[in-house]
């Protein structure tokens, strides 16, 4: 009798760069401006046979109370020209980039990713965001920042008013039109599209690229996201950190598919995480403590009680308790500054908003005899897998075959070398187990991803 075929995991490496998971103090952090960096990483995701290497997005270095957060003193480096340049020094990795699309006209960065897709034979991937951020878009001409009431909803959606995802979906649409123009024997056509964002017209310069599109990849874990994500994209970042709330995700975007006449196969739903190895569970346990205390610098801690109270909180000390002040339910967060510096937390809107967020942090605080940044430590922690290589393996699978997810994409703490452990310790016993490859069969991103080609027009 034959065993029966594991469900193949998909795994992508995320550039640890400007945010509150990368440990920057850690003598074995290096630049995250140096090539050698980029190409460190990229070459160990490979080497892990991994789907992607994805890069995020800084379009302006953020403040707060008009001073650069610490973090963003690293820099932040344009993505499509790092992953031009990793197009030379890799064979089979996809290459993902964030690209925002209120900040960018259809034309000009079909053109890019259409070239890198032709640079890397076949390897390019879009991560779509759009923005109503206007302390980010007075960087750029138009002030750049979207109205959420002028923008009409995304197809399928059951909500009503504005939402950013329609000027994605259009963008998104138009740039597909883009890369048609061009039929598979080489032969190129005029466009010309008119719709609410957009209206062009021309002749599109790149014939079409090896895998006819790049792949599309999205995240938002909103209704209107989900059905963005169900109607025009391949893979969609998530943040679920427990295998009940990872099913009903999943199948609540595969189920949305089928409106759009695609298959549950057609997207990837992969949760963003985080880990820790140790020769022990329990060793990686306290690795784990170690890692989430020197993230939270103190600075931090304060800035995301601030989040919570949406009040200026900088005299009080972060070895301090809890203020006895209640939050300001008025005070939302400042767009573009780093009045949220833990964006996966969306704190003052989980749960009830920001008097049941600190109802809750004070009950903790008091049961557990916690200051502020102990408070913060235990409550902002990102999703994580933590144990020894075998017990890490045991909890991807499980995720990936009671469809929690289709895979994962993996932000290690250290820059460039966080991925090293993992690539040498966990990826050969997924391989052991038939739950992950152990040599690529495609040439393509869409051929790893096991996406159909889209159908070139005649």
């Amino acid at each position: 009798m034959t065993a029966p075929t594991r469900k193949q995991m998909h795994l992508a490496a995320h550039f640890p760069g400007v945010n509150n998971t990368t440990v920057w103090n850690d003598p074995r952090s290096k630049s995250q401006i140096e090539f050698s960096s980029f190409e460190h990483l990229a070459r160990t995701a490979e080497r892990g046979r991994f789907d992607f290497f994805f890069l995020a997005e800084g379009l302006r270095l953020r403040e707060h109370k008009g001073r650069i957060h610490d973090l963003d003193v690293v820099g932040r480096p344009e993505s499509l020209t790092v992953l031009s340049a990793l197009a030379a020094v890799t064979e089979r990795l996809g290459l993902a980039a964030t690209v925002n699309a209120t900040f960018n006209e259809p034309y000009e960065l079909a053109r890019r990713l259409a070239t890198l897709d032709h640079l890397s034979d076949g390897r390019a991937a879009w991560n779509v965001v759009t923005s109503s951020d206007a302390f980010t878009g007075e960087n750029f001409r138009r002030g750049g920042c979207l109205d959420r009431a002028d923008l009409p909803r995304v197809p399928g959606s059951a909500r009503t008013g504005g939402t950013p995802y329609s000027r994605a979906a259009e963008f998104v649409a138009t740039a597909r039109e883009l890369w048609d123009t061009w039929t598979p024997d080489g032969t190129p056509r005029p466009f010309r599209h008119q719709g609410q964002h957009f209206t062009i017209e021309g002749e599109f310069t790149v014939p079409r690229s090896p895998q006819g599109h790049p792949v599309i990849i999205q995240a938002g874990d909103s209704p209107e996201g989900r059905e963005f994500a169900a109607s025009a994209a391949d893979v969609t970042f998530t943040r679920h950190g427990t295998l009940e709330t990872g099913r009903t995700f999943y199948a609540d975007v595969k189920a949305r598919l089928a409106k759009y006449g695609r298959q549950p196969e057609d997207l990837k739903i992969m949760p963003r995480v985080t880990f820790v190895l140790g020769d022990s569970d329990a060793e990686a346990q306290e690795s784990a403590a170690e890692i989430r205390r020197r993230q939270i610098s103190p600075q931090n801690a304060i800035l995301a009680l601030e989040q919570v109270w949406g009040r200026d909180l900088s005299s009080y000390d972060p070895d301090g308790p809890l203020p006895e002040i209640d939050p300001d339910p008025d005070s939302g967060p400042v767009q573009g500054r780093v009045s949220d510096p833990f964006p996966s937390s969306r704190l003052r809107s989980t749960r009830g908003g920001p008097i049941a967020v600190a109802a809750r942090w004070r009950a903790l605080s008091e049961a557990k005899g916690l200051s502020i940044r102990q408070t913060v430590i235990e409550t902002t922690g990102r999703q994580s897998f933590i144990g020894s290589p075998e017990t890490v393996a045991s909890q991807l699978i499980e995720f990936v075959s009671t469809d929690a997810a289709d895979g994962f994409v993996l932000v290690p703490h250290l820059t460039p070398g966080g991925l090293d452990d993992f690539v040498d310790r966990v990826v050969p016993l997924l391989q052991e187990r038939g739950a992950f490859r152990t040599e690529y069969t495609g040439l393509t991103l869409r051929s790893h991803l096991g996406l159909a080609d889209p159908v070139g027009k005649d």
